[in-house]
């Protein structure tokens, strides 16, 4: 039998990053095709006969109730294939590092090293074995230990013989851009509720998000030869510049905290002629995320102002919305989770509002209610990216106790009757 470690150093080395300027729809990057089929095949091995990946990358699978328990609720587990573009998930190389304390060093040719005095969490984990990266790359634990953690659980029930009711499984592609639940088959799905492993510490489960809004923001210059410039060129980059310097410059990533919301520039390009930034808009009040998406439209409308019509073009898409105003109606579904946390040892679990978001996110709103279980990972979309293995091994006691009867009749079943 495979260990949940196991199938994180084998998820990580497969290249399945989403990309922003990919192909339309699902999949943004063909490759991810690789990492749906590779689960398929272990499924398929597992004996879940009826998985299969769908034209959009999907990945769905079912495990029937057991006999007599086919009156619980069915519950879905998600997790998603992508890495993110933001740091390259290509040729990524695993290592198991035992943590004795102090800095780590990744990568010693390279000169890479995970200081204690930056990830203060490190102390946490002293004695314990952490899943790593060389340095080079990311790890990919965002959310392949998601996704080892719900295989590894269910290789552990089926080999247990361990009764549960209808058990619903999907693997999704292009999370990581915001694409993830866009071709979710919620009805075909068939949960009552569902799961994202997406979380980070394993002691930590969510259900409150950012609301969210991607935006693409385009200025168009002049170029001309720099000599016979004066009042024809208009530099595409310093106006670039210009716009970016019209948001709060406090209010970014760098400088926020729990609930504070913020604007993010995650890419930029360009030349003279033309530049292009990508922004991410977050924030847990609807009331000031709206304010927020009118507050870069106005940079834009300014901008023109001052160089004309269409020098700035900012198209604002929303994304996905905080899922506690769903989910504040479904609170035993949170509970269910914090007490599957308890049953795995976890002494006293944690929620925090997501600083960022999960499929769950866009699937609450389409009828599949979808609270966030941790998935173990730590230092996500960096370098510095790590899982420790107790926790990950937690991660799978926490999975197995989610749909064990006695608990899933104490806290749901009950509660509706």
């Amino acid at each position: 039998m495979d260990t949940v470690v196991d199938r994180l150093i084998r998820y990580a080395k497969v290249f399945s990053e989403s990309d922003y300027y990919g192909q339309a729809g699902t999949p943004s990057n063909p490759a991810e095709f690789d990492m749906a089929n590779l689960l398929v095949g272990e499924l398929h091995g597992l004996g879940v006969d009826n998985a299969f990946v769908d034209a959009h990358c999907y990945v769905y699978a079912w495990l029937p109730a057991t006999p007599g328990y086919e009156h619980l609720p069915a519950i879905g587990l998600i997790a998603h294939m992508d890495t993110t573009p933001d740091l390259t998930g290509k040729d990524v190389k695993p290592q198991i590092i035992h943590y004795t304390g102090g800095d780590i060093v990744l990568n010693q040719e390279q000169n890479i090293v995970m200081e204690a005095a930056r990830f203060p969490e490190l102390a946490k984990f002293v004695g314990q074995d952490l899943v790593c990266t060389d340095g080079t790359t990311l790890l990919g634990a965002d959310d392949k230990a998601g996704i080892a953690i719900i295989l590894q659980a269910v290789e552990e029930l089926l080999s247990e013989g361990a009764p549960h009711g209808k058990l619903c499984l999907c693997f999704t592609p292009d999370e990581e851009i915001g694409r993830g639940a866009s071709n979710f088959d919620v009805a075909g799905f068939g949960a009552d509720f569902a799961y994202t492993l997406d979380g980070g510490d394993i002691t930590d489960y969510e259900y409150e998000t950012f609301n969210a809004a991607m935006a693409h923001v385009t200025v168009n210059g002049f170029s001309i030869h720099p000599g016979t410039a004066k009042d024809k060129m208009k530099n595409a980059l310093l106006m670039a510049m210009e716009f970016n310097a019209l948001l709060p410059a406090l209010e970014t990533p760098g400088h926020t905290e729990g609930y504070e919301g913020f604007f993010h520039l995650q890419e930029m390009h360009g030349k003279v002629e033309q530049a292009t930034m990508v922004y991410i808009i977050r924030d847990h009040s609807m009331e000031r995320f709206k304010e927020r998406k009118a507050m870069l439209e106005k940079a834009a409308a300014q901008m023109n102002l001052r160089y004309g019509a269409d020098t700035v073009v900012a198209e604002v898409e929303d994304q996905y919305y905080n899922m506690y105003e769903v989910l504040k109606d479904r609170m035993e579904i949170v509970h269910l989770a914090e007490e599957a946390m308890k049953a795995a040892g976890i002494a006293q679990p944690t929620h925090s509002p997501i600083r960022g978001g999960t499929d769950g996110c866009m699937l609450t709103y389409k009828g599949l209610p979808c609270p966030n279980l941790p998935s173990a990972g730590h230092n996500a979309h960096g370098r510095f990216e790590y899982a420790p293995v107790e926790s990950l091994k937690t991660g799978v006691k926490t999975v197995k106790a989610l749909v064990c009867p006695t608990l899933v009749e104490r806290v749901i079943v009950k509660k509706e009757v």
